[in-house]
């Protein structure tokens, strides 16, 4: 009967249907993996993602990896490039271990007019916002470029808009993209060198999560970990007495002070900065006692007027041409480092431990006081 159906709809004109297919077994291959790193496109960008017609934004991409492993110390993953039908033409997507954290839009034919706060004169273009930093912007057509350059603004073309966001969103996570297998890499690029400074820490005395945290610590506050070597040898000179990762943590950035000194001040010997008036460290290193850092706890009112008070001084420093910097006792600074960049994250909170003996320290303003 089933037979015969068919071949009445076939000479009717109609289809035929096709005979069941037996579903094949689900396995392990059918779960697509989590990209650490992932850009989307609309359509109109995908010529500057596309290898064939020599995309710019590739050479740029490409560019900021090498970039980041010189400047950071470790090799952050490659960045998977898809297009997404979904988004509007100009528009791409920055997404995080699967979870989008920076979105924008920009125009392959224009070019971006970024005004860094001092421009003179007026431009046509399209008001807009730097999608990294979000400074005011224009969208620009190419033949205003030196006009837009001799009343003061930075001119930059989308490839670089794109490049620069996502520069800055891997700056801001890059302890999130170390993973024990970039730990590993690290090691095993160490071992070369120095095999039994590696085999003597990793994991007879310490373990390699442990090793791992103590880098994402140190990468969290925008401390370069380039001098694997100092790493590796302060743990090993300090992990039979703590397994603690914030304790290490600190005693690796005492050793790292005269390159974290010299990262914010380059070249200058004075260290300019905040710092807490004397009651009010008394109350904060009181609050640390018997508690670990994690487990302090600020009382609301003193919370609420430390940050109000902070953020006026981050202002302060700014407003001087200053880094944000603030030097507190080490037993609160990693307490008051994670409370503070809360509500400003470009703050750096430095403990005293971590400035070199040569440099001098200026107290800009008080906090507390």
């Amino acid at each position: 009967q089933r037979r015969e159906a068919a071949m009445e709809l076939a000479e009717e004109g109609g289809a035929i249907a096709p005979p069941p297919v037996e579903p094949t077994e689900v396995g392990w291959d059918d779960i697509a993996p989590v990209d650490p790193l992932g850009l989307e496109v609309g359509y109109r960008l995908v010529s500057m993602v596309d290898r064939h017609q020599n995309g710019e934004l590739l050479q740029r991409i490409k560019a900021v990896r090498k970039k980041f492993a010189q400047d950071l110390g470790f090799l952050v993953p490659a960045v998977h490039i898809r297009d997404n039908l979904e988004l509007r033409p100009g528009m791409y997507r920055i997404s995080l271990k699967g979870v989008p954290v920076g979105e924008g839009e920009v125009f392959p034919d224009l070019l971006l007019a970024i005004n860094p706060g001092q421009v003179m004169g007026n431009l046509p273009g399209t008001p807009t916002r730097d999608p990294a930093f979000g400074l005011p912007a224009l969208w620009i057509h190419p033949e205003h470029r030196n006009s837009a350059q001799a009343m003061g603004y930075t001119v930059v073309d989308p490839a670089t808009v794109v490049a620069t966001h996502l520069t800055q969103i891997v700056q801001r996570h890059a302890h999130e993209l170390l993973g024990r297998e970039e730990v590993q890499h690290l090691l095993d690029h160490l071992a070369k060198a120095s095999p039994k400074l590696v085999e003597d820490l990793v994991p007879k005395v310490l373990p390699l999560g442990t090793l791992q945290k103590v880098l994402q610590n140190l990468l969290e506050e925008s401390v370069h970990i380039r001098d694997l070597r100092s790493i590796v040898e302060t743990l090993a000179d300090h992990a039979g007495r703590t397994q603690d990762a914030d304790l290490l943590s600190a005693a690796v950035r005492a050793v790292l002070g005269r390159s974290i000194i010299q990262n914010l001040f380059p070249g200058q010997q004075e260290v300019q900065a905040a710092t807490l008036n004397g009651n009010l460290e008394r109350l904060l290193l009181n609050s640390l006692q018997g508690q670990s850092a994690e487990g302090a706890a600020l009382e609301p009112g003193m919370a609420d007027s430390l940050l109000n008070q902070s953020a006026q001084a981050v202002q302060h420093l700014e407003s001087l041409g200053l880094p944000p910097v603030f030097l507190v006792p080490a037993p609160i600074r990693a307490l008051l480092s994670r409370f503070l960049r809360r509500a400003a994250p470009q703050l750096h909170v430095l403990s005293y431990a971590e400035v070199p003996e040569n440099k001098t320290v200026r107290v800009v303003t008080v906090v507390g006081g």
